[in-house]
């Protein structure tokens, strides 16, 4: 890429207005072919050093064939060159670059064709190499790296490629900065921006993933239940063994079942005699003192109905 020389402009136009103020203080005192002469001579000079003059930037670098041969790697700054002898061939930008490539129905090792997207951030660190070993290297590295992320494709999972990003973006920059080295190029990293894949597949693995969501509810539904249950066991041998805490817990929910009005709680005959509430009358009047508004059922409550 080439730059404005405007220094080399200013350089012109100084050059050529002393050449047009000597012949003007020749053409008073002298003839008017000399002056032509001097403003002709300023303006061949003029030219040439213009041409030889050359700026290149802080992040340029411009290579120099002489008579077609490498002669100087120059820049950042001013340099010269010899007109007609030498010539700039290149200018090299050494900043980092970034490119993006991508890969169209690519298939994965299970063949499933994928559309994958990716950036390349690398920069020269040759300029000699990257003008004198490869004719355009802006163009070998993007086809480089567009035949590697079809490689690493071609070897890897889909369910891989999906959850291993930074594994692919790593052997990417591996393979690619093999291959561009010998250009004087550095692969500085490499980012997969996107994996699309078919529509239909999509909503197979949406199906698949509540489906496996659901069984894991399940899973965690009937873990629970067991749960429960070996606590329901651990209780039944504490009530076993101590008579009087079954007695307690048979009471409070028989009181839990009471606590509303109109409210009917048929137990069996065996849970009211382990309760000692004897007959049906007398868990009648348990009911009634519960109901009523004297507050708690007292033991003289329950025998007189």
């Amino acid at each position: 890429m080439r730059t404005t020389n405007s220094f080399a402009l200013l350089i012109f136009i100084a050059i050529l207005g002393v050449g047009v103020a000597l012949a003007y203080g020749m053409y008073v005192t002298s003839t008017s072919w000399e002056s032509i002469w001097i403003v002709v001579g300023a303006f061949v000079v003029a030219l040439i050093v213009a041409y030889g003059i050359r700026v290149a930037n802080q992040w340029d670098r411009a290579v120099v064939l002489r008579l077609g041969r490498f002669h100087a790697l120059n820049g950042p700054g001013l340099f010269f060159i010899i007109p007609i002898i030498d010539v700039v061939a290149y200018w090299i930008d050494t900043r980092v670059i970034t490119s993006s490539f991508k890969a169209e129905k690519t298939l994965t090792k299970d063949t499933v064709p994928v559309n994958v997207d990716a950036v390349l951030f690398w920069k020269v660190l040759d300029p000699k190499k990257a003008a004198l070993d490869v004719a355009d290297y802006q163009s070998a590295i993007s086809w480089a790296s567009q035949t590697a992320l079809r490689d690493v494709i071609g070897k890897t999972m889909l369910s891989d490629m999906l959850e291993g990003r930074d594994k692919i973006s790593d052997e990417l920059q591996k393979i690619i900065d093999e291959r561009t080295e010998p250009w004087g190029i550095n692969v500085i990293s490499v980012e997969v921006k996107d994996v699309l894949i078919p529509p239909a597949l999509e909503d197979a693995m949406s199906m698949q993933a509540q489906a496996e969501r659901e069984r894991q509810a399940r899973v965690i539904l009937g873990d629970s239940e067991r749960q429960v249950a070996e606590k329901f066991a651990e209780a039944a041998k504490t009530y076993s063994n101590n008579p009087t805490a079954l007695h307690l817990r048979a009471m409070n929910m028989l009181y839990e079942g009471l606590k509303h009005n109109a409210t009917i709680v048929i137990v069996p005959s065996t849970a009211v005699e382990s309760m000692q509430l004897g007959t049906v009358a007398g868990l009648t009047a348990l009911t009634k003192q519960q109901a009523g508004p004297t507050g708690p059922w007292s033991p003289s409550g329950a025998s007189n109905p």
